[in-house]
């Protein structure tokens, strides 16, 4: 592979061949960042619910009567 690259100038290098890649490859790269992006968001999600759960129960139990209704 370096003998093919050696004789080559330097923009075929570092321009053309990324940008190749991109066009070939760009599709499959907008889809894994979408499904990181949308892993995160499902992430932040659930630990919100959870959390508000968290919340909801604990607000229930202190203003609970008694501990002994459970």
């Amino acid at each position: 592979m370096r003998e093919i690259l050696k004789g080559m100038p330097w923009w075929v290098k570092w321009v053309a061949i990324p940008l190749i890649a991109l066009v070939v490859f760009g599709g499959m790269i907008a889809n894994l960042i979408g499904f990181v992006i949308l892993l995160l968001f499902k992430v932040l999600f659930f630990v919100a619910i959870v959390g508000g759960l968290v919340y909801v129960v604990r607000k229930f139990m202190s203003s609970s009567s008694s501990k002994g209704d459970w």
